[in-house]
């Protein structure tokens, strides 16, 4: 079995802790996610998966459990570790872009390596390769407000992959597209992972897309089946 990237154990999540109206959104969640692997997950609305995936990317801390990146225990950093793991190891596709206006497709992938301390021609080169991979090689001059929906999304995830993550977390990636449009943009995200040995879990509605990956998780009652 390959490398296991992304590790949960006994992951526990409550909102509105010792509160009348007290929320427990994960349980005592187990969750490993090796090297090369797409997961899906599907959840009812409310369910937690965001969540989960803000505590998986460091975004979040749970209340109790561990979180691993690479082999990495990440719980209990310090708040600059955690960015600097953020950074480095982890890539996040939402289902908006999040794409700056005002710069171009090939600037919007430029700037978090330049965050990253790789230098501008470096920077770059990395941008025009992954635009060209995912299709939109044509479009790196032109600014969000000048691409199509499924255009910024691709962009979107060539900026996720920007900085060559171990992890990929992506929530609802497709789910503010049309159906032929997110196929296009879902086969561009598994070359990728497949080319790459990225470990990706992508929370979503869409269950024919959930069918295409290698596992589907069900998350209900703070439980993952």
């Amino acid at each position: 079995m390959s490398e296991a990237v992304l590790t949960l154990e006994g992951v526990e999540k409550t909102y509105l802790k010792g509160a009348p109206g007290e929320v427990r959104v994960l349980s005592g969640l187990d969750l490993t996610v090796a090297r090369g692997e797409v997961v899906a997950l599907v959840a009812p609305s409310g369910a937690g998966k965001s969540t989960l995936l803000h505590i998986a990317g460091l975004l979040d801390t749970a209340d109790a459990g561990t979180v691993a990146i690479g082999g990495k225990v990440m719980t209990g950093l310090s708040d600059r570790a955690r960015t600097a793991a953020r950074r480095n190891d982890v890539g996040f596709i939402y289902q908006f872009h999040h794409l700056l206006p005002e710069f171009t497709a090939e600037e919007n992938i430029v700037l978090p390596q330049l965050a990253n301390g790789v230098l501008r021609a470096g920077a770059d080169a990395r941008a025009r390769d992954l635009l060209a991979r995912v299709g939109v090689g044509h479009r790196a001059a032109h600014r969000p407000a000048e691409l199509s929906g499924g255009e910024q999304q691709r962009v979107a995830f060539c900026r996720a992959l920007a900085n060559q993550p171990k992890l990929l977390l992506a929530d609802e990636p497709t789910g503010n597209l049309d159906p032929a449009t997110a196929d296009q943009v879902f086969d561009a995200l598994m070359e990728i992972v497949r080319e790459t040995g990225l470990a990706a879990l992508i929370a979503t509605h869409n269950l024919d897309l959930a069918a295409r990956m290698d596992r589907v998780l069900r998350l209900e009652a703070g439980h993952l089946s």
